[in-house]
């Protein structure tokens, strides 16, 4: 027996609102991007600077211990994580400390470095603080134009991907959902004051990537259609194509999610931005694959090429094409 989450054969329209649909869409777009105005994002040491102080024990790590040690400091943003390494020994205990910049300084102060490894030592009397490196404002904005550069590339990539593989009406749709995907992200991320890292740019391209996997299944179910289709309109092909790889993408989301899902209760606060990032891109990604991608090129329209043979699937002299 097969679980079926979607019914084997389909025939729902996604078009009959299609620009109800754009329309939600673009005014999300809008709030994500007042927000962002408004609110800026909550950079962490990356980007904003700071320091980290790595450390060593014979005693087992406790994080928990170390956060409620540094609490009274009151320094802001202080990420503690345990660094695992398979040739440390049973009695070499290593975490990452990491404080941020205070207020109208540029890196953290040695008197603060002094008071944090007092505090840390009073939980760890063998503690032995063995490297103390800071973040400062220049390379923290080399930082953020790296990071923004490499989405950017990421996404005129696509641009140049889709515009080969397919035509230039496919790849605005897809670009145009990948925007759409990322500027949701960095609003729901401004909204909600979550910590804006190095680790969440990480989670945008792995959207991007994802997004783009789901909206080029479904624009080669378009192209293939095109061509066997030749009479429907453009909005049949569509919901055609749509319906017919629907139980592929509720499948790979659904189970995608699971996962994620897993590491967001159990896996810590260390990663848990992360994966927020990739639970929120993989819910907008299958929404801007199915609507915003679709819409957006049921509202330019597609040439279709009449000069091509139907492909003869199935024999040594077919020619499907890729």
């Amino acid at each position: 027996m097969r679980l079926r989450l979607v019914p084997q054969e389909t025939n729902w329209d996604f078009f009959s609102r299609s620009r109800l649909w754009l329309g939600i869409s673009a005014f999300m777009i809008v709030l994500a991007l007042v927000s962002f105005g408004v609110r800026g994002l909550n950079y962490g040491i990356d980007f904003a600077g700071g320091t980290t102080i790595r450390t060593e024990s014979a005693q087992p790590v406790d994080v928990g211990a170390y956060r409620a040690a540094l609490a009274p400091l009151e320094l802001g943003d202080v990420t503690i994580t345990e660094v695992y390494d398979p040739t440390f020994g049973d009695d070499r205990n290593v975490a990452s400390v990491a404080i941020q910049a205070q207020e109208g300084q540029e890196s953290v102060t040695a008197d603060t470095i002094a008071q944090v490894e007092a505090a840390l030592t009073e939980v760890a009397p063998d503690i032995v603080f063995a490297s103390v490196e800071s973040v400062g404002p220049t390379v923290s904005g080399e930082l953020i134009k790296t990071a923004i550069l490499a989405v950017c590339l990421a996404i005129g990539a696509v641009l140049i991907y889709i515009w080969l593989r397919f035509e230039w009406q496919f790849a605005v749709g897809a670009v145009l959902a990948l925007v759409h995907d990322v500027v949701l992200t960095l609003g729901v991320f401004s909204e909600l004051g979550i910590r804006f890292d190095l680790s969440i740019i990480a989670a945008l391209l792995t959207i991007v990537g994802y997004s783009l996997n789901d909206t080029v299944v479904v624009f080669d179910r378009v192209r293939e259609n095109l061509r066997r289709f030749k009479n429907r309109p453009l909005k049949e092909v569509l919901n055609l194509s749509i319906n017919g790889t629907l139980s592929r993408t509720f499948m790979t989301s659904l189970t995608t999610l699971m996962a994620l899902i897993a590491l967001f209760v159990l896996g810590g606060d260390v990663i848990r931005g992360f994966v927020f990032a990739m639970i929120w891109g993989i819910v907008v990604g299958t929404y801007s694959s199915i609507f915003a991608a679709s819409a957006t090129l049921l509202v330019l329209g597609v040439k279709r090429d009449w000069s091509k043979d139907e492909p003869q699937a199935g024999t040594q002299f077919g020619t499907p094409d890729a």
